[in-house]
């Protein structure tokens, strides 16, 4: 991993447990296993560090939401779904992610923003896959129920962190099969 993929990651780690207002150069300095003056060499200052953290976290998952299905059978797009989701929660970027849009810092809220709209993108074509997996046509838009699948997401992932110790697959399987009674 490189140093500033390393510090990236250490940065969300931090805000992970313990949030992005709360953030200091130097916790990410000792979880990263640098100098504060390396993350001066690599980031001009904490707001470019935030609002790189944000890219770099949006095109992780965004990266993995893309691979999600692929080879997968059509019996098992929302298993294959659900597993990404699932591993998504588990790793708490997309809590990072909504951690990270709450910065005043307007060049981390536009990251913020670019980054919810490439994951609104992203989860699009998700969508188009899974209806065309199972050979269905939604009555609304994709970008409708990607909207909502976003939705979703957010709302799992700001739960995992409240009460991990819930399974979420039933919320999961319900909006599913609300959205896909959508289609024709």
């Amino acid at each position: 991993m490189s140093t500033p993929t390393r510090i990236l990651a250490a940065t969300a780690h931090r805000i992970a447990t313990g949030g992005a207002a709360e953030l200091t150069l130097q916790e990410v300095a000792e979880a990263a296993g640098v100098s504060k003056a390396l993350i001066a060499y690599h980031f001009s200052d904490k707001t470019e560090l935030l609002a790189r953290t944000t890219e770099w976290l949006c095109r992780e998952v965004v990266a993995r939401e893309r691979v999600a299905l692929d080879g997968v059978a059509p019996a098992q797009v929302v298993d294959a779904l659900w597993t990404w989701i699932d591993g998504e929660l588990a790793r708490g970027d997309v809590r990072v992610l909504l951690a990270l849009a709450q910065v005043e810092a307007e060049r981390v809220r536009d990251a913020a923003r670019a980054a919810s709209e490439s994951r609104r993108a992203t989860a699009t074509r998700t969508v188009a896959r899974l209806f065309d997996a199972l050979s269905l046509t939604p009555r609304v838009p994709h970008r409708l129920v990607a909207d909502a699948a976003v939705a979703l997401m957010d709302g799992l992932a700001l739960d995992a962190g409240l009460t991990p110790e819930r399974n979420r697959r039933p919320i999961f399987d319900a909006f599913w099969l609300a959205m896909l009674s959508l289609a024709e």
